[in-house]
């Protein structure tokens, strides 16, 4: 072996070792990372993306969720026989408004609309309802835990028409507080306040409690069954009933103390669009006295901006 050309040999052999071992990392002095880079991450899904308001009672089962919200209403109510009236129906035409003030504070204009009563006897009502909004605020919002806590509060101002038992007092106050807690597809959500009327002899005080079960099955079909209860803690000195008017009218009862009503229902929401929910709501009462209902179809747009 020439021993000249021996050290050039060696030289060669160890080039080739390092270009063997780099040559997997790196070409042409660009890292192999950089030609195949880590996909983005996916944003994660807010889970009250796929939340419900509720359909039945919507003037006092509040959304504990803050949104920017403008909601239609209908209802066909059914007078229960054992009224002190008698049998008859009732329909309701309502607008509610929801506007966001914050992540967290919202504006809430629950209750307005017209009331059109038609008794079985053949007597006719028909008028404005009084007028309520106030404000609410989330004060928990956990996204990992999928719960949220919202307190609020709303005034109803008497504006209302007489004719239908509305404009009555000197106003009625409602405090309440909503939450709402996420399983995934199933959401459970609930409401309890209390109806404080600033004069107590024309309006009675009253608790009020709600409960709602939801399964987002589809986007265009989202069940759920709920249950509303409302009972007097301290009776009015008004009209000699021994029964209130659930959600829609504060008689004053003289007759109704430690009275409880309750309504028992169930139904559905489409999402139409991303931002329109169409709703319909069931919901029949089943504990005597019955009162002022047999039982009610209620159906709304839910238009969030």
């Amino acid at each position: 072996m020439d021993k000249h050309s021996s050290p050039h040999r060696w030289l060669l052999a160890a080039a080739l070792a390092v270009s063997a071992t780099v040559s997997p990392f790196t070409q042409a002095g660009t890292p192999a990372a950089a030609k195949n880079p880590a996909p983005a991450p996916v944003a994660a899904a807010n889970w009250k993306d796929n939340t419900i308001s509720s359909v039945s009672n919507p003037i006092f089962f509040e959304d504990p969720v803050i949104r920017n919200e403008v909601r239609p209403i209908f209802a066909y109510h059914r007078i229960d026989d054992g009224f002190i009236t008698g049998g008859g129906e009732a329909t309701l035409w309502a607008l509610q408004v929801r506007l966001a003030i914050t992540e967290r504070l919202a504006f809430i204009a629950t209750q307005d609309g017209y009331f059109d009563v038609n008794l079985d006897n053949g007597a006719g009502l028909d008028g404005w309802m009084d007028l309520a909004a106030g404000f609410k605020y989330a004060v928990i919002d956990d996204a990992a835990s999928q719960f949220i806590l919202t307190p609020g509060l709303t005034f109803h101002i008497p504006t209302g028409s007489e004719e239908v038992f509305q404009g009555k007092g000197s106003g009625e106050w409602n405090i309440f507080v909503s939450a709402e807690k996420g399983f995934g597809d199933a959401h459970l959500q609930g409401n309890v306040g209390f109806r404080i009327p600033n004069d107590s002899d024309e309006q009675s005080t009253i608790l009020h409690y709600s409960l709602m079960l939801d399964y987002h099955v589809h986007d265009l079909f989202i069940p759920f069954i709920v249950a509303n209860g409302f009972t007097v803690v301290s009776e009015g000195n008004g009209l000699p009933l021994d029964s209130e008017g659930y959600d829609v009218i504060n008689f004053g009862s003289s007759l109704a103390d430690g009275t409880t009503q309750m309504t028992l229902g169930g139904g559905f929401r489409s999402r139409l669009t991303k931002n329109i929910d169409f709703g319909v709501a069931y919901e029949k009462a089943v504990i005597s006295p019955e009162g002022l209902t047999d039982d009610r179809f209620t159906f709304d747009f839910s238009i969030r901006f």
